[in-house]
């Protein structure tokens, strides 16, 4: 693909803009209603055209070569992208072969496939300051509030409308920074997983029963393991008659846009403070507030900091059935990264009282890993997302460590099997729940780990 003429393309954004507001202006005069929905944008799209065919016939004029089949597409795609979406960065967000984008400065934009291959890719703007006023456009119109991106706001963390998230930081490095996390399964079921490889029937069916039986789990693993879809796949299994409540510090799971499994679903987001310093919303706060709120369940995006306490409590207060996604290297360190998180909080919870709160609150910790592999001339993909452990939290030992029965782990050949030797405490609360384990793989001696 050639690079974009930027200059040329400002230029042309300008006239489609003059275009649009005549044609607000004639509506009006004429008392005529103003488009909007699908119409505003097929009339938007006719604009372009036009605008892209005058460009062409001036080129004509002028004696100039005309726009060749590929130079008019490019053309059109760019100005519809500034003209319906994140300028340049909505062709990136249209191509599901992308998986995440870096931009460190505008020049240097780097996109990573779903296959695990990384590439560098043209410019998304013309210069850092374009590529900035991109992501304040974006920050003052996405997420239930306005988000500053200035001097003085040197960070927005915001969801995107096709359920992305992004992350820019300016001021403090050299160039504008921006990372997107493309969400490529918005609605994602269990069985899609199984066909991604990600579990086996067997697991998908124990996970499925997990959530029925009302269990709180709570998915942990690196950065872009997984852990969101994972969450969305595992919230599929709860019943549409449910009350859902999620809280997030940017809009993320996306589970009150689905009407159909969720009709009884509500999104909080974290308000940051305004340019006073008033006016901020924390976690915490909105994790107390849905509590109050008749909730069937309780979602907690991500886990990132003093939450961790009211949501643990939430969970040994009744409100059964909750999950959350924790960052994490193992199944063995969920605790530890939970405890960091509760001795920050404002209670400054100490070891054994986060040790005794999580073996009160906590059923399971399903731990998913992204694995890499090697380049390979057969055309494998580089990397996969596996649910590697699945740990039941079996209360504390004598010595005050919290005892976790691990359920599934990687075998020899590094795919997740069940432990043979290992019993689940609540098994009759999964068989009640729909769970029909393997014959063979639930005996009477149970195995701590």
């Amino acid at each position: 693909m050639a690079e974009l003429d930027y200059l040329l393309i400002k230029r042309l954004q300008a006239q489609l803009g003059e275009l649009r507001q005549r044609d607000v202006q004639r509506r009006r005069e004429a008392g005529a209603p103003v488009l909007s929905g699908d119409d505003a944008r097929q009339h938007g799209k006719a604009l372009v055209q036009r605008v892209v065919s005058d460009y062409d016939s001036s080129l004509v004029e002028q004696g100039a070569e005309g726009l060749t089949w590929e130079a008019r597409q490019d053309l059109v795609e760019a100005l519809e992208a500034r003209l319906f979406g994140a300028g340049g960065l909505q062709l990136l967000l249209d191509d599901d072969r992308v998986e995440n984008i870096d931009i460190n400065g505008y020049r240097n934009v780097f996109v990573e496939y779903a296959d695990g291959s990384v590439a560098k890719v043209r410019p998304v703007a013309a210069s850092n300051e374009e590529l900035i006023e991109t992501i304040q456009t974006l920050a003052a119109h996405e997420g239930l509030s306005a988000r500053a991106f200035d001097v003085a706001n040197v960070r927005v963390n915001l969801r995107l409308p096709d359920g992305s998230r992004l992350y820019a930081v300016q001021s403090v490095t050299r160039e504008p920074v921006v990372s997107i996390r493309r969400h490529r399964h918005t609605r994602v079921r269990l069985k899609d997983l199984i066909g991604l490889g990600t579990l086996d029937e067997e697991l998908a069916e124990f996970l499925a029963a997990a959530v029925r039986a009302r269990k709180n789990v709570m998915v942990a693993g690196g950065t872009s393991a997984g852990k969101t879809t994972l969450l969305r796949a595992l919230a599929s299994e709860i019943d549409p008659e449910e009350r859902i409540l999620t809280v997030e510090r940017s809009l993320e799971l996306g589970l009150d846009e689905d009407i159909e499994a969720h009709p009884n679903a509500i999104a909080f987001e974290e308000r940051l403070p305004n340019g006073e310093g008033a006016g901020m919303v924390t976690m915490a706060e909105l994790v107390r507030d849905t509590l109050r709120m008749n909730p069937s369940r309780v979602i907690v995006g991500e886990v990132l900091g003093d939450e961790v306490v009211t949501m643990l409590n939430a969970m040994t207060q009744g409100n059964d059935g909750s999950l959350s996604t924790i960052h994490a290297n193992s199944s063995v360190d969920v605790v530890h990264k939970i405890a960091t998180y509760a001795i920050q909080a404002p209670e400054r919870l100490p070891w054994e009282a986060t040790v005794r709160l999580v073996a009160s609150g906590l059923d399971f910790i399903v731990f998913i890993h992204r694995q890499r592999r090697q380049g390979s001339s057969s055309g494998e993909a580089l990397q996969r997302r596996v649910v590697e452990a699945v740990r039941e939290v079996a209360g504390i030992t004598d010595e005050g460590h919290l005892a976790t029965n691990e359920l599934w782990g990687l075998d020899v050949g590094q795919q997740a099997a069940r432990r043979t030797g290992v019993q689940v405490r609540c098994h009759e609360d999964l068989v009640a729940a729909g769970w029909r384990p393997v014959t063979g793989t639930a005996p009477p001696a149970a195995g701590w780990s």
